[in-house]
């Protein structure tokens, strides 16, 4: 017999943060109604639809601007910070030599060194895309040199004794090892992608054609068009969940089969 459908653990996933999020949204009108909330302090779940729905062309063509930014950062980051993994695992002297250094990109805010490469670097889009793959590298880095390590101690002195060559041993045994903490960086990573964007284009101000949802929640929030301003963080944010989503299911589609984290 079939269990119902509300105790299936993956409807469950699905149904229950919505119906949260929906109970939110119903208390948020309700207390703006109720208390007769001005729309340039909070505006309502209805108004915020209300003005994503009037000025879709302009948030639409903004969120693509943001999302084209973040999507090259989150590539760049998942190249070049799984390559200085496979570097480091290859190598103690280099992991000595340059890791270091990647923690120090992660610890200074991106705030900080963006004027910077924002006045090193003539193209704005090159620019912005630099900010946020500093921010977002630093987690495949980590995760990646953490799996590449993590081999079960048995399995590696059994490639030992075989002879196996460093090849064999880190492509049949290191990268398997390494994947899920992989993803698990690819699923951080792609967040800070988002938010180094975000920030990057704040601290670079650019209008015009080149405008991304930060400079329009910029523009809102001098304007006090506050329903514009919710409106583009609730792009933001639908953004930043989407990507986390297809990051878990890239994840289970590569890992489903085999590991025991998925198989449960």
């Amino acid at each position: 017999m079939n269990p119902p459908l509300l105790s299936r653990p993956a409807v469950q996933r699905v149904a229950a943060p919505l119906v949260v999020g929906i109970v939110l949204l119903i208390a948020w009108q309700s207390i703006c109604m109720a208390f007769d909330v001005p729309p340039y302090l909070v505006p309502s779940p209805v108004a915020i639809g209300k003005t994503l729905a009037e000025d879709w062309s302009l948030l639409f063509g903004s969120l693509w601007v943001t999302l084209r930014i973040t999507l090259l950062a989150f590539a760049l980051a998942v190249v070049g910070g799984t390559v200085a993994a496979f570097l480091f695992v290859q190598s103690r002297l280099i992991e000595a030599s340059l890791f270091p250094y990647a923690i120090l990109l992660q610890v200074t805010p991106v705030v900080a060194i963006a004027p910077l490469i924002i006045i090193w670097v003539k193209e704005p889009t090159l620019a912005l895309v630099i900010c946020a793959t500093l921010v977002a590298v630093f987690p495949i880095i980590s995760n990646t040199v953490l799996g590449l390590r993590s081999v079960n101690p048995g399995l590696a002195n059994l490639f030992r004794i075989n002879r196996a060559s460093r090849w064999d041993t880190l492509l049949r045994l290191r990268i398997p090892s390494a994947l899920p903490y992989f993803f698990g960086g690819l699923r951080i990573s792609c967040g800070l992608a988002l938010i180094g964007a975000v920030v990057a284009e704040f601290v670079a101000g650019t209008g015009g054609t080149g405008a991304g949802l930060a400079y329009q929640i910029l523009q809102a929030g001098f304007s006090l068009n506050i329903p514009r301003l919710f409106a583009a963080l609730f792009l933001i944010t639908v953004t930043g969940i989407t990507l986390f989503a297809v990051m878990v299911a890239l994840s289970r589609l590569a890992l489903s089969h085999w590991h025991e984290s998925e198989l449960a």
